[in-house]
């Protein structure tokens, strides 16, 4: 069986996909690719269904090697990328041969990077996902993320054209962030002042941020109740603690929780805000249902309707 053989597993490596759609009403954490973004592009880049697993590794110190010919795909944060020790190109497919090593030594812009193969990487499934949740021990080969001499399954492929993504396409994570969020029904719960204070003062990504979510310090604000009954947590739900300090719930989130939100990130700002470190500033800015929606319909359309051209250098969308 070809796989790809793990050295060094980095500092936190998942698999992810798009997540167990479908499963929170099970009490199961959804999961999937912190950086839809980034991890739909390694997809596209290797034709695969958006479905796919990729290695999400996190900050680099990764490394591993190919005990046969696939296809590649790198994107997502530039942890300086390399092929057989040298330097190879982000957001991109690569051919490599069996025995070739790849390796991720460190973060120079982001948190995140995705790596893809053609086909995807076969992993077991567990409740109709690959995705691995740390917290509840859910997928993978033990729940956790990968260690040294992991095995990590593929197809082999056949040589094709290379693939690179066009600079207009690749995001900056180095660029000041401005959160857009949907008001919950809790959002009148704050007053008027310390909603104008949440939307023009600034927060700066705390040291205490993981794929469950991120905590923010900045101007505070105070809910009228201080608690609600505990509900279903969605994607980018802000939820405000006693501090007043507020924090963004991502990927491996609870499934409910009872303090109050002020309002919701949208799933593709969730994606920018998870290639953030501790020390960036974000800013927040109310918008309203449909803006979101549309938002998300173009980003879905985009990639389920555009093609590559037959030179494989550019994204053809109808």
């Amino acid at each position: 069986m070809s796989v790809l053989r793990i050295n060094k597993p980095g500092w936190f490596s998942v698999i992810q996909d798009s997540g167990r759609r479908g499963a929170q009403r099970s009490g199961l954490t959804e999961g999937g690719a912190a950086d839809e973004h980034a991890y739909r592009w390694a997809n596209k880049l290797l034709d695969n269904p958006m479905n796919a697993a990729c290695v999400e590794v996190l900050m680099g110190n990764f490394s591993a090697t190919l005990t046969d010919d696939a296809l590649i795909a790198v994107t997502g944060a530039d942890l300086d990328f390399r092929i057989n020790d040298q330097p190879a190109d982000n957001w991109s497919t690569h051919f490599l041969q069996g025995g070739d090593r790849i390796a991720f030594t460190g973060p120079r812009n982001g948190m995140r990077a995705y790596l893809g193969v053609a086909g995807g990487w076969l992993t077991p499934t567990c409740f109709g996902s690959r995705s691995v949740v740390v917290r509840e021990g859910l997928g993978g080969f033990n729940g956790g993320p990968l260690v040294a001499d992991d095995r990590l399954p593929f197809k082999p492929a056949e040589r094709q054209h290379k693939r690179q993504l066009a600079p207009r396409y690749i995001p900056d994570y180095s660029r000041p962030l401005t959160l857009k969020v949907v008001p919950g029904y809790q959002c009148l719960q704050f007053g008027a002042t310390d909603r104008r204070r949440f939307t023009t003062g600034e927060y700066e990504v705390s040291q205490r941020i993981d794929r469950m979510g991120y905590r923010l310090e900045g101007p505070r604000i105070v809910p009228e109740n201080s608690g609600v009954i505990s509900e279903g947590i969605a994607l980018g739900a802000i939820q405000v603690p006693r501090d007043g300090q507020p924090i963004v719930l991502l990927r491996d989130r609870q499934t409910i929780g009872g303090y109050p939100k002020i309002g919701c990130v949208t799933s593709l700002g969730c994606s920018q805000l998870s290639q953030r470190g501790p020390g960036t500033m974000v800013r927040f800015e109310f918008i309203n249902l449909e803006q979101a929606q549309s938002e998300r319909l173009v980003f879905n359309r985009f990639f389920a309707a555009s093609q590559w051209h037959p030179a494989g250098q550019t994204v053809v969308w109808p």
